[in-house]
């Protein structure tokens, strides 16, 4: 059975766009109040050390830290095998772009049996090691700094237990406490001109394991020789899953169709069986936020 079909007359059209934009006006104040009540959180502060990260989240807080604090806002970047070399780089790149002071420093969470063994509360430990690094930069401040994580509103509902490290810590999440949502952070950063703001959501490569599998920085440089494959074959939305000798690739549903190509798909068999996978496989399910927590 089809649907009837319905005419509006001139009237009832201009009613319905009326109210579009009445609604999207609504949509548009809110987000002011909320930019300007994460601008009033942040002038509180004395000074503020953002765990840095240069995903769209923590980009978005350093912005604004930096607009609000100047000289008093530091971003720090962990430095670990589970950050691959290409988001370094971007990080320095935006830090800088932002006129940021950004510290780069060494995190020791491989080396962590904790860690290594991948539990599933594996990033308790990974956000415990760059808590301490903070700690480090607090003492050096006479503890006047505060410290922040890009945390949103959304992240609260996934399997996050590097909550449980944040809080034992006392580390705030200012863009939760101004009730921002991921799409809130994007289109924010659209506004202040942020060319992040679009920018795929990614998590540190110790998320490509299976909990219970062990994580050593042998594996995780062959995950990352994987995933710069993609990246360079202009991919957009990818993971690159360890399962042993079984490489899976999680893509964009739109991008899977491009994997198999006979352009792509050889480069992709041949780059990721050189970095030491015997099987390369393409998950039928595409990218999903939390694979690994199913």
């Amino acid at each position: 059975m089809t649907s009837p079909l319905i005419l509006l007359d001139d009237g009832a059209v201009s009613f319905a766009q009326s109210a579009l934009q009445a609604e999207r006006d609504a949509l548009a104040d809110d987000l002011d109040r909320k930019i300007a009540h994460l601008r009033a959180i942040l002038r509180g502060m004395d000074a503020l050390i953002v765990g840095f990260s240069a995903g769209v989240d923590s980009t978005f807080l350093l912005k604004v830290a930096v607009d609000e604090l100047g000289e008093r806002c530091t971003a720090l970047t962990a430095v670990s095998p589970s950050l691959p070399a290409r988001e370094r780089a971007e990080a320095q790149r935006i830090a800088a772009s932002l006129g940021a002071r950004h510290l780069l420093r060494e995190s020791d969470e491989i080396h962590n049996p904790k860690y290594r063994a991948n539990p599933t509360d594996r990033c308790f430990h990974c956000k415990t090691a760059l808590f301490d690094l903070a700690d480090q930069l607090k003492a050096e401040a006479q503890g006047r700094a505060e410290v922040a994580i890009g945390t949103n509103t959304d992240d609260l509902n996934d399997h996050r237990p590097g909550f449980r490290a944040a809080q034992e810590r006392g580390v705030r999440h200012p863009l939760v406490e101004a009730a921002f949502s991921k799409k809130d952070v994007r289109e924010a950063s659209r506004r202040l001109g942020l060319d992040v703001w679009d920018k795929a959501e990614f998590a540190c490569l110790s998320s490509r394991f299976p909990y219970g599998t062990e994580i050593t920085a042998e594996r995780l440089a062959r995950v990352e020789t994987c995933e710069d494959v993609l990246h360079d074959l202009g991919f957009r939305v990818f993971r690159v899953r360890y399962h042993g000798e079984v490489v899976r690739i999680e893509l964009g549903e739109d991008e899977v169709e491009r994997a198999l190509s006979p352009e792509i798909r050889p480069v992709i068999l041949s780059r990721c069986k050189a970095a030491g996978f015997k099987y390369i496989t393409l998950d039928m399910q595409g990218y999903r936020r939390g694979s690994m927590n199913e």
